[in-house]
């Protein structure tokens, strides 16, 4: 037997009256009965006191009543209408003469913010529309270069460890890890990387900054075929989260107290720079002939400066390269520590700059020193002798130690 179709049921007799809707209208006979009593309340009321019952009345029938009138008044049925003896929803039938599911004249649709603004009635307080934290697009930094691919001018100096760590992964020594996603990878001089199916590895990674009030990173990262990039720390790391093929590479070794853990560590020669401050600011330009940054790296010193003006290392500003001095078979790490602690008693105490949010950032890499001084620091350590002299910053000379 087949299954009845609606059409069949809706045919049969409805013996128990089951398929009857009363359909209700938009307001029940009680509301409308409701309405109709307070409204005869209400005019009782202005009959014996001459006025409408207040709702904020100390007394409590009057406040009840006052209170409940406030209410239905706003939207009276047509009973109501028709039982208005005073006019008491005069006002109310004016104001209501138009429903809010209604669709608004043309006139009265403001065409653009502007319109909202420059409307009389509108009082808005300016400070709640004013943006303090947002630099204006006319004003807003860009950067002077982008962390393109460029050919690596000293590949051949790294091309035997890239070949090392690649037999080292076939071989299974080291271990190759998938990237997970969100996380938080620092990378460190050294590191091996698989991005967008080459091998990367940080051969630099600059001085400590500020950006956007997080830790920031310059990085040189070289990669197998050849080239070189220069990101942000925070870009790359974004760059490993985006790419589904990405992986790092484990060190050798157990763990850092292994010796063979620190062998990937680059002991790479670069160049040693002395920049001057180009920056308008009055508390840097007036001491700008005798304020320099010491600074050492691996890659093209104008590339490493060409982004000085976003950049706190560099004090927000362009700077200038004074000096330039070639490193030959010493570790760029150790120089620039040595070159630091040995001006450290000209580092300047209150130097900073603000950054965009407002925040204090003190680079650590700038000190009141003349450039021929660090050009003499330099031979010393090229001869070895740096550790038998000093820096005397009130004489403003390099003498031996006493």
């Amino acid at each position: 037997m087949s299954r009845p179709t609606l059409d069949d049921i809706f045919a049969e007799n409805d013996e128990y009256g089951l398929l009857e809707v009363n359909l209700r209208s938009g307001r029940s006979s009680s509301t409308s009965d409701h309405g109709v009593g307070t409204l005869k309340q209400v005019s009782a009321f202005l009959e014996s006191h001459g006025r409408v019952p207040d709702p904020d009345a100390d007394d409590l029938d009057e406040m009840r009543l006052g209170s409940i009138w406030e209410a239905i008044k706003k939207d009276p049925t047509p009973e109501m209408l028709e039982a208005d003896r005073y006019g008491l929803l005069k006002d109310a039938v004016a104001t209501n003469s138009k429903s809010w599911r209604e669709l608004p004249d043309e006139v009265d649709v403001p065409a653009s913010l502007d319109d909202i603004f420059d409307d009389d009635d509108l009082d808005v307080d300016m400070s709640l529309i004013d943006l303090k934290h947002s630099t204006p697009a006319s004003e807003r930094h860009l950067p002077d270069h982008r962390a393109e691919f460029v050919p690596c001018p000293d590949f051949e100096q790294f091309r035997e460890r890239f070949e090392t760590v690649q037999q080292e992964m076939d071989d299974g020594t080291r271990q190759v890890l998938p990237v997970k996603k969100w996380a938080i990878i620092e990378p460190l001089e050294g590191d091996f990387f698989i991005r967008n199916g080459l091998l990367a590895m940080i051969a630099e990674k600059s001085e400590m900054t500020q950006r956007g009030g997080a830790r920031e990173h310059r990085l040189r990262v070289i990669f197998s075929n050849g080239m070189e990039s220069d990101p942000l720390m925070s870009s790359f790391r974004k760059s490993l989260n985006d790419d589904k093929t990405a992986r790092t590479i484990q060190k050798r070794g157990l763990g850092p107290l292994d010796p063979e853990w620190e062998n990937d560590q680059l002991e790479l020669s670069g160049t040693i720079y002395v920049a001057r401050s180009l920056s308008e600011d009055p508390a840097i330009k007036e001491q700008r002939m005798i304020l320099h940054k010491i600074g050492v790296t691996s890659q093209d010193v104008r590339r490493r400066v060409a982004d000085a003006k976003n950049d706190p290392t560099f004090l927000l500003a362009p700077v200038e390269i004074v000096a330039t001095y070639e490193l030959r078979n010493l570790s760029r790490r150790k120089v620039e520590n040595l070159l630091h602690r040995f001006f450290a008693p000209a580092q300047p105490s209150q130097l900073f700059v603000l950054d965009r949010f407002g925040k204090k950032v003190s680079p650590k890499e700038w000190f009141y020193v003349l450039p021929e001084h660090i050009g003499q620091a330099v031979k010393l350590i090229q001869d070895g002798t740096l550790h038998l002299y000093q820096y005397d910053v009130s004489t403003q000379k390099i003498s031996i130690k006493t």
